[in-house]
């Protein structure tokens, strides 16, 4: 009974790790090759590669420690690179405005 849940929760780490790798990998390919450059990282094909390795590791080679490297690249891709990436390419979640702009505009501290 115990070691068929590990073997289950074992399962859901490597889907886990999978799909980050996925999301990552998607990501990458639909940012602009543009902004890798204007952002200062490393270049869209150095990142799709790196990502890629990872889904295919993920998929066909069953060696943690090559699938934990992955899931290094995928986190340090969606923790770093992507904000920077959406940052250059206008792409903030607050569609324009200022940090102080509230929902009817902006801000002002009552003056």
């Amino acid at each position: 009974m115990l070691l068929s849940g590990f073997g289950t929760l074992l399962q859901l780490l490597y889907t886990a790790m999978l799909v980050l790798a996925v999301v990552a990998f998607f990501f990458a390919a639909t940012a602009r090759e543009d902004a890798y450059r204007a952002a200062d990282k490393k270049t869209k094909p150095f990142w799709l590669i790196l990502l890629g390795v990872a889904v295919v590791v993920n998929l066909l080679i069953p060696l943690l420690f090559l699938q934990l490297a992955g899931v290094v690249a995928s986190i340090v891709f969606m923790v770093d690179v992507r904000p920077a990436l959406k940052e250059v390419s206008g792409g903030g979640g607050r569609r324009g405005g200022s940090s102080s702009d509230g929902p009817y505009g902006p801000y002002n501290g009552g003056r």
